[in-house]
């Protein structure tokens, strides 16, 4: 048994690392959709936390991705030096930060968001919790909008340009690398450090499912008047739930700053932050394969359906927009799947219940007692 583990862990560990090279037949642009599709998986684990292992319903987590986003946006590009005489002054050759200091700095900043986020929301539960939370992710989008006058934070809607690629041990991800004969495109580098992200994240995430923590997080879950009977500190949980959630949004905005290299309040809509939750609910809320395949599914429909939405405008002469009709097929996609699977495509086992008996177990019980 402990060698076929070993053997099926081997293959998709292969399998995972020769997906970009496979893809790069049919071009880089697929490969870019994969990148794009590993950082949802690691938004999804991190609202899963929040939304599948505590119960909080959170519809502004996208503001956590915006944050990490324009933090990094800020360090590794020359916006701040052509914005303020004295940080040019401190640093007359720019801003370049490196991958170990933006990485632990965008989960903190972000972590303290989400902190500062449920801390005035503990008492809320349901569609009010969801509410607040909205407004907040709305407010950052706004704040982020228009942070340009009167003095240039953000650049408000122009968004920020130039910012630096990821440069981890002398390799800078956003050049081809030459290994032989083949050469490595930047997408793909990026894909093989957001994947060793993603598996981090997994390894954290089914750590937390085990622990106390993540005991506590269901037990509030399911009622939190017995968990605080219980002697579980709810406060101090929530805001935990809050904080870890958003260190995985944090690192994800840094990540795709790195790989986009422009960041603009236009990618960290409410749509945005939808399309996140309906990746863990439809994948299975607090089940992390089921998050882990609703993140892949949602963010590779759209691409998919590019190419049947397309014709459909061709054959209409122009009259259906294709983007219209894209997130129309999106839409009844994800209502048939959750009429057919209201638990989500692939949910976590329920515990408790005894489990069937088989035909054939009952047919032997009954020859044995004749």
């Amino acid at each position: 048994m402990q060698s076929r583990k070993l053997l099926i862990f081997l293959a998709a560990g292969i399998a995972l690392m020769v997906v970009p090279f496979a893809a790069q037949y049919f071009g880089n642009a697929w490969v870019r959709i994969i990148d794009i599709a590993l950082l949802y998986v690691l938004l999804a684990l991190g609202l899963n936390i929040v939304v599948g292992y505590a119960g909080l319903l959170d519809l502004g987590y996208v503001a956590f991705y915006a944050v990490g986003a324009y933090m990094f946006a800020l360090l590794a590009s020359p916006h701040l030096i052509e914005t303020f005489g004295w940080i040019k002054a401190a640093f007359p050759n720019g801003l370049h930060s490196p991958i170990w200091l933006v990485i632990p700095l965008g989960a903190a900043l972000a972590g303290t968001f989400g902190v500062l986020l449920g801390a005035p929301t503990l008492k809320l539960r349901g569609d009010y919790l969801a509410i607040v939370t909205l407004g907040f992710g709305e407010i950052i989008r706004v704040f982020l909008n228009n942070l340009d006058a009167p003095v240039n934070v953000t650049n408000g809607p122009k968004g920020i340009t130039k910012i630096d690629s990821i440069k981890f041990f002398g390799v800078d991800l956003g050049e081809p690398w030459q290994l032989g004969p083949v050469t490595v495109h930047s997408v793909s580098l990026y894909y093989y450090l957001f994947l060793a992200l993603v598996i981090g994240s997994v390894v954290i995430c089914y750590r937390l499912e085990r622990s106390r923590i993540g005991r506590a997080w269901m037990a509030i879950r399911e009622d939190e008047v017995a968990a605080k009977a219980m002697g579980i500190n709810t406060r101090n949980m929530k805001l935990l739930a809050f904080g870890m959630g958003a260190t995985f949004g944090g690192i994800s905005g840094v990540m795709f700053a790195s790989f986009q290299g422009f960041v603009s309040p236009e990618s960290f809509s409410l749509q945005e932050s939808i399309m996140i939750v309906a990746m863990v609910v439809l994948g299975g809320i607090g089940h992390i394969p089921g998050v882990i395949l609703g993140a892949l599914l949602l963010a590779a429909l759209p691409e998919v359906l590019r190419y049947v939405a397309s014709p459909l405008q061709d054959m209409t002469g122009g009259r259906l927009d294709a983007a219209i009709l894209r997130q129309l097929l999106i839409a009844l996609a994800m209502i048939g799947i959750m009429l057919a699977r209201p638990r989500g495509l692939w949910p976590s086992p329920e515990h408790g219940k005894a489990a069937p008996v088989l035909t054939t177990d009952r047919s032997s019980k009954t020859g044995s007692a004749a």
